[in-house]
């Protein structure tokens, strides 16, 4: 049975974001290489079968050329950065590998993430854990824990802009949550330093002499096979 033609509207964002790809790949950020890229998306998208992707079919120009300008600033600062860092700090520098928790679980917005911080000169995306869409970055330079949550913070700021270029709806309500509540998604680091709280009266703890369970209620449960 012949699949279903996904229309090209629906494809035409991936297609984009290919070409972006290739001329990455190459190194050579000019018409011509982008145009070659698209070009190759295309036979690669319409003829070879790919795994289904939630396309949203839209795409905001006005946050895509924010995205742009900040991605190439922000590699122009890394370059100049990772060569004074060389310089004057060399073997003494310290890295850090950082666990960052995406909001989404999109396989699109989660590539687009890591190949967007894996760009950037010294950074390194090492891992991804696809079930629950964390990156483990290893970035350069990370002294400390607030190093390290800026790095946090940043990787969170790549994708909530990537999601306002071309994320579905639901992760788009998300971020348009968070700035309405003035915080971002996830725990913070005092809240996941925080100890746990304590255990409620309706959970069931041990009892003092270990020999069964008790609930708040006083009452013991029978063991299994005793009467």
């Amino acid at each position: 049975m012949r699949r279903p033609r996904t229309p090209l509207r629906l494809e035409l964002p991936l297609i984009l974001v290919l070409g972006i790809v290739w001329m990455a790949l190459w190194q050579s950020f000019e018409l011509g290489t982008f145009i070659i890229g698209v070009i190759y998306a295309t036979i690669i998208v319409r003829v070879f079968y790919l795994p289904p992707l939630r396309g949203t079919g839209r795409v905001n120009p006005f946050w895509g050329l924010v995205f742009l300008l900040r991605f190439l600033g922000k590699m122009v600062w890394a370059s100049f950065e990772v060569s004074w860092i060389a310089v004057w700090k060399g073997p003494r520098v310290r890295n850090s590998i950082t666990s960052i928790q995406l909001r989404s679980h999109d396989d699109l917005m989660v590539t687009l993430t890591a190949h967007a911080l894996a760009l950037v000169p010294g950074s390194v995306v090492v891992d991804i854990d696809r079930t629950t869409a964390t990156l483990y970055l290893h970035v350069l330079n990370v002294t400390d824990d607030a190093d390290a949550e800026k790095v946090r913070q940043d990787a969170l700021a790549t994708e909530a802009l990537l999601i306002r270029v071309l994320g579905n709806r639901s992760d788009l309500a998300v971020i348009k949550a968070e700035k309405r509540l003035g915080r971002v998604a996830g725990l913070s680091k005092t809240e996941r330093e925080a100890p746990i709280a304590s255990q409620s009266a309706d959970i069931k703890v041990l009892g003092r002499r270990g020999d069964g369970l008790s609930d708040t209620s006083g009452k013991t449960p029978r063991r299994k096979g005793k009467p």
